[in-house]
């Protein structure tokens, strides 16, 4: 039998595209906030649910949020602060053995572009939703530390369900590197 997963924010464009890829491997148990046929209730800023639906998962892939680099404290703090929280202490609590955190370059984004960002450097939001994401990836550091839960944070940059279509020189010019010498 497939180890469990249950997927935070399948509903949104992320979760619909990398549902099938776990699917393949994983027993996956789609969640957002507004269920469906095929994807499950689940309110993250609710810690009761969130313990209740984590309960036996082997992996957590958190991916709900408000995804608006435009959006306001209010909007960012039940899903992105609050919710955050409550999926991370519950699948702490739960015993899940991996925790994935869905953070973005927002968190990164005031970095002065002559800068080369490296991994120890500290994040530099350039507005509030990254703010959120920066402060996700804190929390993922701390639960790391403090349980024996395993925690990744992944900075999405950008994101298409279909990989973009080259320029037809950028074609032409791979392919003569690809065959010279």
């Amino acid at each position: 039998m497939n180890r469990r997963v249950v997927l935070t924010g399948a509903g949104g464009r992320i979760g619909r595209a990398i549902f099938p890829l776990l699917a393949a491997d994983w027993d996956v148990l789609r969640t957002d906030l507004e269920g469906s046929e095929d994807i499950a209730a689940l309110d993250v800023t609710d810690a009761d649910a969130c313990h209740r639906v984590f309960t036996g998962a082997d992996a957590v892939v958190h991916l709900a949020a408000v995804p608006d680099p435009a959006a306001s404290w209010e909007q960012l703090l039940p899903a992105n602060v609050l919710g955050t929280y409550h999926v991370a202490e519950a699948a702490a609590a739960c015993g899940v053995r991996r925790l994935v955190l869905a953070s973005s370059l927002h968190a990164v984004s005031a970095v002065p572009s002559e800068t080369q960002l490296r991994e120890t450097d500290p994040p530099r939001p350039g507005n509030l939703y990254g703010a959120t994401k920066a402060w996700a990836e804190a929390l993922g550091a701390w639960l790391a530390a403090t349980t024996s839960t395993s925690v990744v944070a992944l900075r999405i940059g950008y994101f298409s369900p279909h990989p973009p279509r080259p320029r037809h020189g950028a074609r032409k010019r791979a392919g003569c590197l690809a065959q010279c010498p």
